[in-house]
């Protein structure tokens, strides 16, 4: 049964959308933390290029619909499995030597 709750369609699948976007936009992620960190107070002034480029690449990700569908196939074999086993599995995260 593929049917989606309203759960699942606007806060489980969008979740999924969000990690996956973080770990495939790592490389703004950590250039926006590294000059927030280097810059302290000043970040909003002095980051607007990363956060910018973080923003576009993440938007980008949030609004493909083929992206979408990949996350939502993706939720829909955990579901499954959780169904069959009752064993919730947790996300692998890409990990980075930071």
């Amino acid at each position: 049964n593929s049917k989606l709750r309203h759960v699942e369609k606007d806060v489980l699948i969008p979740q999924i959308m969000r990690d996956r976007a973080k770990e495939l936009c790592s490389d703004k992620v950590q250039a926006f933390t590294k000059c927030c960190q280097e810059t302290g107070l000043l970040m909003v002034v002095k980051c607007r290029q990363e956060n910018t480029a973080l923003k576009d690449c993440l938007v980008g990700y949030y609004s493909d619909p083929l992206f979408y569908e990949e996350c939502k196939a993706e939720y829909l074999k955990q579901r499954e499995e959780y169904r069959a086993t009752g064993i919730k599995k947790k996300r692998q995260k890409l990990t980075s030597n930071v």
